[in-house]
């Protein structure tokens, strides 16, 4: 009996070597669609304002659960990574013990919602850079993944531009108007010509009506005299 690999040459089911090779290939392919992974969101990088207070977003999520889950906040401080809290989830939806390394941190998380997230109070220049969210999971043989998030420290937010977006809003909103305007002109001209037709109708009927009557024919005027009566 052989067994068909497309695009390959045709092996035998007795061969050990390919038959290993298969199934690992097929439980790397299971393991990786279930392995844990770290988010810092959509858009990882933030631009706030010296002596605010920010939040580092992360969450957690695995397809097949948690178990002593170990998590960390890294600050890479020019090229130092520096721990700026670190924890373990027993299970999931128990709420974590965490351990803070750094002044004016605070964990924030929700343990219930997979949330591992982090609050800085009054941040300098100096709390500008790289953050990163690191998870390990033993029930996943020690599966880890990260993310980063990087804080951007500003003395001044910069203004928005919007004079492009006046521009294109002004123009859409030109054109919608010309348009509206163009289909009531049109409703307009159609209702007059319509009126103007019926119009045209009422006198066409009229002036066959005084033909008629002038011509002695059937049913006019002329046709209805009464006949003289013989002496």
């Amino acid at each position: 009996m052989e067994v068909q690999w497309f695009g390959a040459e045709t092996p035998k089911l007795g061969s050990p070597l390919r038959v290993v090779c298969l199934i690992v290939s097929i439980l790397l392919a299971t393991w990786s669609s279930q392995a844990l992974e770290m988010s810092v969101g959509k858009v990882p990088f933030m631009e706030a304002l010296n002596g605010s207070t920010v939040m580092l977003p992360c969450t957690y999520s695995s397809c097949i659960g948690i178990k002593d889950l170990y998590f960390n906040w890294q600050f890479n401080d020019n090229g130092t990574m520096k721990r700026v809290c670190e924890s373990t989830i027993v299970a999931q939806g128990v709420m974590p013990v965490v351990k803070i390394m750094r002044k004016r941190v605070e964990f924030v998380g929700n343990n219930v919602n997979n949330n591992v997230s982090i609050l800085l109070w009054n941040i300098t220049f100096e709390d500008g850079g790289q953050y990163t969210c690191f998870g390990i999971n033993p029930k996943e043989k020690f599966k880890n993944h990260s993310a980063t998030f990087e804080l951007i420290v500003v003395d001044e937010l910069r203004s928005v531009d919007n004079t492009l977006t006046i521009i294109i809003a002004s123009a859409v909103g030109g054109a919608i108007a010309l348009l509206m305007g163009f289909m009531l002109l049109k409703n307009f001209t159609l209702f007059v010509l319509s009126k103007l037709e019926e119009k045209n109708k009422e006198c066409l009927v009229t002036s066959s009506g005084i033909d008629n009557t002038e011509n002695g024919l059937s049913g006019s005027k002329a046709a209805t005299k009464p006949t003289p009566k013989k002496k």
